[in-house]
């Protein structure tokens, strides 16, 4: 009934609607097919079936005399596409407009009831047919729908997302040119070269509650503090995956490592703030393909001095163009970070009080640093320019002692104007086919240092610095053997002092990297890997040994996600 009504109040399928009307009410009073076909004169059907058969439409665009602003137009669309059961004129025209015989009307209504008549006796048919399979699904469905609503139940969030990472690290280094009594030149530091056994394990909570934004919090344990791998006493040595709470202890605490929140301003702005956010995760991206996650010097694109992954409070803003999917676009970034941040102290009385609880928002305590990135990108390369300004307190990350130490807040200079700029380029290119052309990364970075403390020539210590440079180059194999597997090599210098405001530097040092990663499953991966250091201590040892002190390292990385 619900189609007949249709046809009953569309012109363009029956014609004139008064006269239908009484016909349509006669016909309903029939009991069925057999009755309509005995209402009509059975050799007038057989012609208009005929008639219709040969001038049968498939598209309501054949008809020269139907426009799209005629008001019954879709209504005599969906007859066409939908039923097939509307025929024209041998001369391509419909003729809406023109009045319909009874016999004309019933004759159509019966072809349309044929043709959904057709149609469900197929429906009936293929679900007949296809009974046992209809029926394993729907228990299947039946199953699912009790499992979802058992993890709802379970769920402790509807908006948070739980994400997990688990590294375990067995190895060690191995030292070349130690004093006597087994220290490091020019130090008098125990060298760790034992092997040991450590892990870092991460856990991220992803909340969203429009869809758009991201309140991110990370849960962090480690226990590398007494690891060779820890960043100390030699800084180039440090690990990606090295964390640790500040102790050598080896059951070591549960800290917030990171607590930020990142939401959209309009449809190329993102607008990020936080008591504990890192100034690298606020820019748009990293300008390198390789990503190896060994030593840390080789996560940062060939400038520890701009990309020295400060963390503290902070806010920060990143542009984005949009463009056509597969299209070049320009990004942009600029962000604040407070390494002291969370300390209320703007006026302290020591350069220990300063170290420890001196602080506060943009004073000359805070450990600030300001980030700015501009650079484009494509869908296999990327290139970018940074630039970071940072106060006393900060420092440039991996490195020798003089090059990457730390910038002291001296309570005795006027003004305490202690600061570094720093300047990272960084480039990558990718082939858009895994083969036996690797990825090849390069990055280059300087930094100026300015201090207000007199010094002597030759001092061993950041004082006398008044430049640094570093660079790296890296090459990385995808599917290297087999699918989602990796190989790579890499080479650099870490930060390390090219001018001294006196005397003349004697700092180089470098660094080389090979890995390959096995990917075991979707979730887990091990990855051996060595690395040499060549003279990581810098002019440090060199003033103390006639010896160059030189270091190898081997472990075995196993990462786990969930």
């Amino acid at each position: 009934m619900k189609l007949f009504k249709q046809l009953l109040v569309a012109p363009a399928a029956l014609g004139l609607v008064a006269p239908l009307a009484v016909s349509a009410q006669e016909i309903a009073s029939l009991n069925g097919m057999s009755a309509v076909n005995e209402y009509m004169n059975q050799q007038d059907v057989d012609r208009f079936r005929a008639w219709e058969s040969k001038n049968q439409v498939t598209s309501v665009n054949q008809f020269s005399d139907v426009r799209p602003t005629d008001w019954a137009y879709q209504a005599l669309s969906n007859l066409v596409d939908k039923y097939g059961c509307v025929a024209g004129y041998p001369n391509g025209t419909y003729k809406g407009g023109q009045a319909m015989t009874r016999f004309e009307a019933a004759a159509l209504l019966n072809a349309c009831l044929d043709r959904v008549t057709e149609q469900t006796d197929e429906l009936k048919r293929l679900m007949d047919e296809f009974q046992q399979e209809l029926t394993v699904l729907r228990g299947r469905v039946d199953g699912l729908e009790k499992k979802v609503g058992k993890l709802e139940a379970m769920q402790f969030s509807t908006t948070t997302k739980l994400q997990g990472e688990a590294t375990m690290v067995l190895g060690g280094v191995s030292y070349d040119g130690l004093t006597a009594n087994n220290t490091l030149p020019g130090t008098n530091t125990p060298a760790r070269n034992a092997v040991s056994f450590n892990y870092d394990l991460r856990l991220n909570l992803n909340t969203s509650f429009t869809g758009k934004d991201l309140l991110y919090t990370r849960l962090r344990s480690g226990n590398f503090g007494g690891s060779s791998f820890a960043g100390s006493p030699v800084g180039m040595s440090r690990l990606d995956k090295s964390s640790s709470d500040g102790t050598n202890n080896a059951q070591q605490n549960v800290f917030i490592d990171r607590l930020f929140y990142r939401f959209p301003i309009g449809s190329e702005l993102t607008a990020i703030i936080g008591p504990r956010v890192r100034n690298t995760e606020m820019i748009t991206f990293r300008p390198q393909a390789y990503n190896a996650d060994i030593l840390d010097f080789f996560t940062l694109a060939g400038a520890p001095g701009a990309y020295n992954k400060a963390t503290g409070t902070g806010f920060g803003l990143e542009w984005k163009q949009t463009v056509k999917k597969g299209q070049p676009y320009l990004v942009a970034s600029a962000n604040y970070v407070a390494q002291n941040g969370q300390n209320g102290n703007p006026s302290p009385q020591s350069t220990a009080e300063a170290a420890s609880t001196g602080g506060g928002l943009f004073n000359a305590y805070s450990g600030s640093n300001v980030t700015v990135q501009i650079g484009g990108r494509g869908t296999n390369w990327g290139v970018a320019a940074l630039y970071r300004y940072g106060t006393c307190g900060t420092n440039l990350r991996d490195g020798t002692a003089m090059g990457a130490g730390s910038i002291a807040c001296n309570l005795a200079a006027a003004g305490n104007n202690a600061s570094t700029n720093s300047l990272g380029l960084g480039a990558f290119w990718q082939p858009k086919q895994t083969g036996w052309i690797p990825s090849i990364s390069l990055g280059w970075g300087y930094t100026g240092f300015s201090q207000s403390v007199a010094v002597t020539p030759n001092q061993s210590s950041t004082n006398n610095v008044s430049a640094a440079q570093s660079w790296s180059a890296m090459f990385q194999w995808d599917d290297a053997f087999a699918k989602g597997n990796a190989a790579g090599f890499a080479l650099g210098q870490g930060a390390m002092a090219t001018a001294l405001r006196n005397g003349t530097p004697n700092d180089s040092n470098y660094a080389f990297e090979w890995f390959y990663r096995f990917r075991v499953s979707n979730n887990i991966t091990i990855t051996p890997a060595i690395f040499y250091l060549s003279n990581p201590l810098g002019q440090t040892s060199r003033a103390a040994s006639s010896t160059v002190l030189n270091n190898t390292g081997f472990l075995v990385q196993t990462q786990f996600r969930f």
